[in-house]
């Protein structure tokens, strides 16, 4: 896993826990933008002999899509408006442009959403164990698959170009660091 070198805001648990109906719907939004990326990644000429793969992850997320869409539905929870993420926009907007620098830098992105999401669904997993069972049992459901979509990702950018994906990474475990510490009100897993 991602060595990443800035834990988790200490209240970020405990905004979750106070609005987990937001999280949700944060949540599903979050399901739905990673199956696009998945598809839209398909465009770049490095990527061809990986379409296949990047269909699996792409049909994957839209089941967790789903998945959390009939949890929405089976707790009443209005399926409502996305809020832009301070942490993924940040991440995102440091992509080189360039076809090789911007394949390789939106992989690495990729990645790195992946594998927060797969470190925050192992915390859920755990401090809704006693609150939520259901809610921390499907966050434990889902942390094999994004931990596997993290090293897919990592592992597409590096069989481009390894040296350059580990200089990236390096860059943007410095970047993600730096965008962990900025204050986000709002209830959101990024």
């Amino acid at each position: 896993m991602l060595m990443f070198r800035q834990k988790i805001p200490s209240d970020w648990v405990s905004r979750i826990k106070a609005n987990l109906p937001a999280v949700l719907v944060d949540h599903a939004h979050l399901e739905r933008k990673a199956a696009t990326t998945a598809i839209n990644l398909e465009k770049y000429r490095e990527l061809y002999p990986r379409v296949e793969q990047l269909n699996a992850i792409a049909i994957e997320e839209l089941q967790h899509f789903q998945l959390v869409l009939n949890l929405l539905k089976r707790r009443g929870i209005p399926f409502g408006q996305p809020y832009p993420s301070p942490w993924i926009s940040g991440i995102m907007r440091s992509v080189r442009g360039g076809v090789r620098e911007q394949v390789i830098d939106h992989l690495i992105c990729c990645s790195l959403v992946e594998g927060r999401s797969c470190e925050k669904f192992q915390v859920l997993s755990r401090e809704l164990a006693d609150a939520d069972p259901e809610l921390a049992q499907f966050y434990g459901s889902l942390v094999e698959s994004e931990g596997n979509h993290y090293a897919a990702y990592l592992l597409m950018a590096r069989g481009i170009d390894e040296t350059e994906a580990d200089r990236r990474l390096d860059y943007y475990l410095d970047l993600d660091a730096q965008l962990m510490l900025l204050p986000n009100p709002q209830p959101m897993l990024h």
